[in-house]
């Protein structure tokens, strides 16, 4: 398919959701100019209500539901970031929720979902609530794909909007895929505005949703072993997949231990909590500093925060960081 999601779509998506999100900070870091050997920029998504990117789109999703919709709920399929988006924003919205989770989903994500409203059902596996998902639909729910919704895109691309209107000479973007939403909607904004920018995705060791997608020619389904669990998707779609081949000019894949790794540094050097999802942007761009020069400017988008302090612990003690 080609991929559906035009500027337009993204700045009425930005017109929707203005005062109901944060226009989170962009700032260059000295120390990671340093070690990269090129003006840095972090995007602190990581700040973003809900503690990350998802609530962008959850909110664009929602504002376009019809009253009768809004009486019906949603139901949606996370164990992450975007059920806690969902659980947030319907909330808010007055709007019933079920979101659909793996029986392996962190406490921590359970425990946000549950506690910003939404009702949670466990599932066995991510196909199987996928299917369950389907059926609360057909009963009248409204489904709100995690990655990929065309309204959902489109919310995550006002992100795009703003690191252009932040760093206007921005030279090389890196932003983590899960299910490659995220990314489409930053590749749309970059793509029209910014068409010479370099778009780097950045995927961990054991998630490698797109890189598979991408080699086989049609989304395949995997079975995700990165503790970066936000980047776990269990696969692409036809849209996110036609926008990876239209925007991105590769994919970075980096081992759990450095996205940990940039976790820590991230946390110790910029004072900054964030997932490894996140950080493994860090860690990418880190393998990549022979192509950086003098007229280089670095986006690094730091997409969530939503990861438990005792995990954090464990990680630094499994990667030898205590």
């Amino acid at each position: 398919m080609k991929f559906d999601v035009s500027l337009a779509d993204i700045e009425t998506a930005r017109t929707r959701i203005t005062g109901q999100v944060r226009a989170t900070p962009t700032y260059r870091s000295e120390k990671l100019s340093r070690r990269l050997g090129a003006p840095t920029f972090l995007k602190l998504e990581c700040l973003q209500l809900a503690g990350s990117f998802k609530v962008r789109g959850v909110l664009n999703k929602l504002a376009t539901l019809g009253s009768a919709e809004r009486k019906r709920g949603v139901v949606t399929v996370s164990g992450g970031n975007h059920a806690i988006a969902v659980a947030q924003a319907a909330a808010a919205s007055g709007i019933d929720a079920l979101v659909l989770m793996p029986k392996v989903t962190p406490a921590y994500n359970i425990a946000q979902t549950r506690r910003a409203g939404a009702t949670i059902e466990l599932c066995e596996s991510a196909a199987e609530a996928f299917e369950k998902a389907k059926a609360h639909a057909a009963a009248g729910r409204v489904f709100i794909h995690p990655y990929d919704d065309p309204l959902g895109i489109a919310g995550h691309g006002t992100l795009g909007l703003e690191l252009i209107e932040a760093v206007p000479d921005l030279t090389h973007v890196f932003v983590s895929i899960g299910g490659g939403g995220f990314i489409a909607g930053v590749g749309a904004a970059l793509h029209a505005l910014r068409p010479q920018a370099q778009l780097i995705g950045v995927e961990t060791e054991g998630a490698e949703t797109m890189i598979q997608a991408l080699a086989a020619g049609a989304p395949v389904t995997i079975q995700p072993r990165s503790l970066a669990r936000t980047l776990g998707a269990p696969f692409a779609t036809e849209r996110t997949l036609a926008a990876a081949r239209e925007f991105v000019r590769e994919i970075v894949i980096v081992p759990d231990s450095e996205a940990v790794h940039e976790l820590d540094w991230l946390l110790v050097n910029e004072r900054l909590l964030a997932e490894p999802a996140a950080t493994a942007t860090i860690a990418a761009a880190l393998r990549r500093t022979s192509e950086f020069g003098a007229a280089s400017r670095i986006v690094l988008v730091i997409c969530g925060s939503n990861v438990a302090i005792e995990d954090i612990v464990a990680w630094r003690g499994q990667f030898g960081l205590g």
